[in-house]
């Protein structure tokens, strides 16, 4: 059984800063912040340069709902 895990926790499992992470996905810090937050979700043309940086398979990534304001 493989563990899953929220963004927030997948990015400190991997050692990333929101940052470092931004970075490597090519996106701002803040919309980082939004994904661990349930603000926003990512894009689907973002979940492969995330699998590769949680090294992680997409199912095991938990994205919390979108929460409205």
């Amino acid at each position: 059984m493989t563990n899953k895990l929220t963004m927030k926790a997948a990015r400190i499992n991997a050692n990333l800063t929101q940052e470092e992470l931004a970075k490597l996905v090519g996106v701002t810090k803040d919309t980082i912040g939004n994904w661990e937050r349930g603000l926003s979700f990512p894009s689907i043309s973002k979940i492969p340069l995330l699998e590769k940086a949680y090294n992680m398979k997409y199912e095991d990534i938990i994205f919390l709902p979108i929460h409205n304001a």
